[in-house]
């Protein structure tokens, strides 16, 4: 592998506070994508000015995290790409570890991915062993969303039906059951802000809320069955349905959020998509 072995795919949604220093931040790859859910004309014209080489695309239409990256990795012409999170900062030299880190492994992985925590990664089995190349390589079985070097394949998508979060682990855990690799370069480092990737304020925390609930149930229903699922839902709805009503006469942020826990956790249940979007006429 070699620089131009890949492609940066960057999804955005109302990250101009961010977005930037994540771009300066990155050397060596050439090709870039950004796929804007947010439809930013503005800020597409302010990036395309600076950076001039970059593909942007605006998208009408807000399809999450893993649909837009699903269409960079379709688009993208090289063998490998590199997602990231506009609220990302990598070190010096985090992609050229991770060139080395993949030769190193004779390309025999399916994701590679830098390290910013020591537990920004982890493991499905309840018991492991860690295979570990001079403690410099780690085998894992899953790595998280915002920095992750992909190897090119039609089985190498995310699953549409996630909006925001989880969309990784379940690509992870198809990775895994088709017995390939997922690494961790502890030499590559990369700095992850969390949570700062779009500027819309409380609309941002309602979603996030709404979604995360959503995904927990989906992916448990996928990988788990329905009534594991639903005796979980049922006391997490119970839960904060009840809490938003004790806080709505005295904080109705708190109380909005617990709603919305709710409602992520029931729609998942009864079968609804991921449908909840954020509105950006009401950001603060």
């Amino acid at each position: 592998m070699n620089f131009n072995d890949i492609t940066i795919s960057l999804v955005l949604f109302r990250s101009e506070k961010v977005v930037f220093q994540c771009l300066k931040s990155i050397n060596k790859v050439k090709k870039i994508i950004i796929f804007d859910n947010s439809n930013d004309t503005d800020l597409k014209k302010t990036i395309n000015k600076k950076y001039p080489n970059i593909k942007y695309i605006l998208s009408k239409k807000n399809i999450g995290y893993g649909a837009a990256h699903n269409k960079v990795l379709k688009l993208a012409k090289t063998p490998y790409v590199f997602v990231l999170n506009p609220d990302t900062i990598l070190e010096k030299n985090c992609i050229k570890e991770l060139v080395d880190g993949a030769n190193k492994l004779n390309n025999n992985f399916t994701i590679i991915s830098p390290l910013t925590k020591p537990n920004n990664f982890g493991y499905f089995r309840d018991s492991f062993e860690e295979r570990i190349d001079n403690k410099k390589i780690i085998d894992v079985d899953f790595v998280n969303g915002f920095s992750m070097l992909i190897k090119k394949s039609k089985a190498n998508y995310f699953d549409n039906s996630f909006f925001l979060y989880l969309e990784e682990i379940d690509l992870c855990k198809r990775i895994k059951k088709r017995n390939e690799k997922i690494f961790i370069i502890k030499d590559s480092k990369i700095k992850h802000l969390a949570a700062k990737s779009s500027n819309i304020g409380f609309e941002f925390d309602k979603c996030r809320n709404w979604h995360w609930m959503w995904s927990k149930v989906y992916y448990n229903i996928k990988y788990k069955n329905f009534f594991y699922a639903f005796r979980k839902a049922f006391f997490i709805i119970l839960f904060n349905y009840i809490k938003g009503t004790l806080f709505y006469l005295f904080n109705k942020r708190k109380s909005t959020i617990y709603f919305l826990r709710a409602s992520g956790t029931f729609n998942a249940i009864v079968g609804r998509g991921s449908w909840y979007r954020p509105k950006l006429s009401s950001a603060n």
